[in-house]
């Protein structure tokens, strides 16, 4: 039987202990190792075969919603859930923009994490009912109007080499795509950088899903 094998990233050992026990006690599952913070939880990516990442939110380097997209650029089989407390509408909707797979609360009892778990294996998203409730409350809030977006603000190259970082194509493969050189295609990356205000790669790509560009 093929188990699914687990990475925790928690910053507090009590509850990286607690949910330790919880998926080595499921014979579906395999516990890879944990980690305190994202560096480590990469580290552990690259050195070992891992299917799903539970992670928190809040972490001292990286939150949850970040490491979710280091973890989609750098190993985009690996699949996301969120286990935290944070309830705050907009790190869900976040959350949600960067891809993650499922968002569970840590009251959550182990029967609705290990179904989560098994939906998210299985190709499909899980939200608990609260973040759901949430969600639907929240609806006139998600109806955002995008007028004002990107396309005053860069040329139709930079929108192309925008794209681009978000499907996660390094800049070699975007400069060969576009028929570019190299310095051009970075230096288009660090004007998008500069004229959206983000920070990196990863922002552009967070940038790009918020705003539907992708």
């Amino acid at each position: 039987m093929n188990r699914t094998r687990v990475l925790l990233v928690d910053s507090q050992r009590i509850i990286l202990e607690g949910i330790s026990m919880l998926i080595s006690a499921n014979e579906k599952l395999h516990l890879v190792g944990t980690a305190e913070n994202a560096v480590d939880a990469l580290n552990l990516m690259e050195l070992n075969e891992i299917d799903l990442v539970i992670a928190d939110c809040q972490a001292p380097d990286f939150s949850g919603i970040e490491l979710c997209l280091q973890t989609r650029y750098r190993y985009p089989h690996i699949k996301t859930i969120l286990l935290t407390m944070v309830e705050e509408k907009t790190h869900i909707r976040n959350a949600i923009l960067a891809g993650i797979e499922g968002y569970v609360l840590k009251n959550a009892s182990s029967e609705e994490l290990y179904y989560a778990i098994q939906s998210v294996m299985n190709g499909n998203k899980y939200f608990c009912n609260n973040i759901i409730t949430k969600l639907a409350r929240e609806a006139k809030v998600y109806t955002e109007k995008f007028s004002d977006l990107l396309i005053p603000k860069v040329s139709s190259r930079e929108l192309e080499v925008l794209r681009l970082i978000a499907q996660e194509f390094s800049t070699t493969e975007i400069a060969d795509r576009l028929f570019i050189s190299h310095p051009t295609a970075e230096s288009h990356r660090r004007n998008l950088i500069r004229k959206l205000g983000v920070k990196g790669s990863i922002g552009l790509a967070l940038y790009a899903v918020r705003h539907k560009i992708i």
